[in-house]
């Protein structure tokens, strides 16, 4: 994958959490404008590019690994408060006390590199602006998060940074075991894509359901899911 590539998904996460030290308050309509869009975008690849690919090599166990990617979602969203999502449950903190949210941070990161995966099996061009999407948003709540347990301004960049490389680590290790350069795991590699599979179809079906907080659509957020699930259907026509 070419190296711009790569620094599109460090810089859109990075970016999105640096952010953080920009925005006051709590209304942030244009990133959740971006979540809508970034997690349409996200579901219509999933379903038309993802998953056929993942049948190709005709293991009937996939489905059972896109289960268990879908369940293992919902575990680590005990640990994260469904920062994948954008969400900040940020909480006030002593003035002087410092809270590391550690689970936070490791499901989050774990999230991160999982999504890196699918980008060495040739749909980058698909995938690379949806997850970088995606991660603006994650990492503005992280760095809430961060803020709101009150970490130095240095420690909440490392962690941001720490966040942002995760899913190009994804990748190369992803590339490794499709390629055939870790052990002889390539031809388990349809089987890793299903557990991502299930996440990302975890992860953008909560996006859209939980779009509002009375979890209706409003004609903003109506158009972003639609324009991010045409521009996902349009790809995939072109390809044709």
């Amino acid at each position: 994958m070419a190296f711009w590539k790569i620094l599109v998904l460090f810089l859109a996460a990075f970016g999105g959490g640096i952010s953080v030290f920009l925005f006051k308050g709590g209304n942030h309509k244009q990133l959740k404008l971006v979540l809508s869009f970034s997690g349409a975008y996200l579901f219509g690849i999933t379903v038309l590019h993802l998953i056929p690919d993942a049948y190709h090599g005709n293991d009937n166990l996939v489905g059972v690994f896109i289960l268990i990617g879908f369940l293992f979602q919902i575990v680590l969203e005990q640990f994260s408060d469904g920062i994948e999502h954008g969400h900040i449950h940020a909480h006030a903190h002593p003035e002087n006390k410092v809270v590391f949210p550690l689970g936070i941070m490791i499901s989050l990161c774990l999230h991160g590199f999982l999504e890196g995966m699918p980008l060495a099996e040739g749909q980058q061009n698909e995938l690379i602006f949806g997850i970088a999407l995606h991660h603006i948003p994650a990492a503005f709540a992280l760095g809430s998060v961060l803020l709101s347990g009150n970490q130095k301004k240095s420690s909440t960049i490392f962690f941001l940074f720490l966040f942002a490389i995760m899913a190009p680590a994804g990748y190369y290790f992803s590339n490794a075991i499709s390629t055939g350069g870790i052990g002889n795991l390539q031809q388990y590699f349809n089987r890793i894509m299903g557990v991502v599979i299930g996440i990302f179809l975890h992860i953008s079906t909560v996006i859209l359901f939980e779009s509002s907080a009375d979890h209706k659509f409003n004609m903003r957020k109506m158009v972003a899911v639609l324009l991010g699930m045409g521009i996902a259907l349009s790809m995939f026509l072109l390809e044709l």
